[in-house]
This record gives structure tokens, C-alpha cells and sequence, in this order.
């Protein structure tokens, strides 16, 4: 089985403390809709916002692009953050539990990883990063990964 993209695809930019609230807010009334619970919204919402303020802070503003999937009955979000800014030099060591750059508790990466069912990261130092995530609405059939 194929996965099938909607046609509602949006990007939204990430170059602000407001554009966070934005995303967050835009993140869940989607997730809402499709039929996520309020304890997976509250997740999906956790992990979109360490992302996003990640892609500002780190990445120098971005944006995300959110996508949503259907494959057979199940329903899903994709999230692709996307930045420009200097790249992740050693991702197993940025996804370590513990490990930051800054004033965190060093669980952004690898907290976020937790909280959804799928995630992807792509950075080249210099050339920015592309941190892609995607959840399905609880009680759903979760799609296969051989599933194409």
C-alpha cells in the first residue's frame, strides 16, 4: 500500500518567537482534524515546538513544511523543519540524551524522537539541516515500513 499525500501541504516560516506560537497552534488544530487524540496532539505539539525553536535558535530561521498523510483508513502529519544555517557536525552525538549546546537539559533532539513514530535527520555542517518527522493518529493502523 502506497502512501498518498493530501493536497493540503502548507509551509509556514519559522523566523520568530510569534511564528512559534503559529506553528504550534497550526500543528494542532490540523492534528484535531485528523482525528488525533488529545494526549497525542499534546506530543506532536512537544516535539513540533522543540524543533521549531531549534530551527530558529540554532538554524537562524527556517520554515516547516506540514503535510498530511493517508495511507488506507490511517491519517498522519508529516513535518519536514528546514533551515539554512551551519548543520549539525556529529548528529549521533546531538541526538545523545544529555548532550547541548546551550542552556538546555540536552532532551531536544532525541525528546522529540520519542514522542513521534517517525524521524528523519538530514544536515551537512554549513549547509543547513532538514529534521522530518511524522505521526499517524492514535488508533489507527500505524502504516508498515515496507509499505513503500
Amino acid at each position: 500500500m502506497q502512501t498518498s499525500h493530501d493536497t493540503r501541504t502548507s509551509r509556514l516560516p519559522i523566523g520568530s518567537d510569534t511564528d512559534l506560537a503559529w506553528v504550534r497552534q497550526q500543528v494542532r488544530q490540523v492534528a484535531a482534524e485528523l482525528g488525533f487524540g488529545l494526549v497525542q496532539q499534546t506530543k506532536l505539539v512537544t516535539a513540533v515546538s522543540e524543533l521549531a525553536r531549534n530551527t530558529l535558535i540554532h538554524g537562524g530561521g527556517g520554515q516547516v513544511e506540514m503535510t498530511v498523510l493517508r495511507q488506507g483508513s490511517a491519517q498522519g502529519l508529516r513535518l519536514a523543519f528546514t533551515d539554512a544555517g551551519p548543520g549539525i557536525r556529529d548528529i549521533e552525538l546531538a541526538m545523545t540524551d544529555g548532550y547541548t549546546t546551550g542552556n538546555g537539559l540536552g532532551m531536544g533532539l532525541s525528546g522529540a524522537k520519542r514522542l513521534v513514530q517517525e524521524f528523519s535527520v538530514d544536515s551537512c555542517p554549513g549547509h543547513g539541516t532538514t529534521i522530518t518527522i511524522a505521526a499517524w493518529a492514535t488508533g489507527l493502523p500505524r502504516p508498515r515500513a515496507d509499505d513503500g
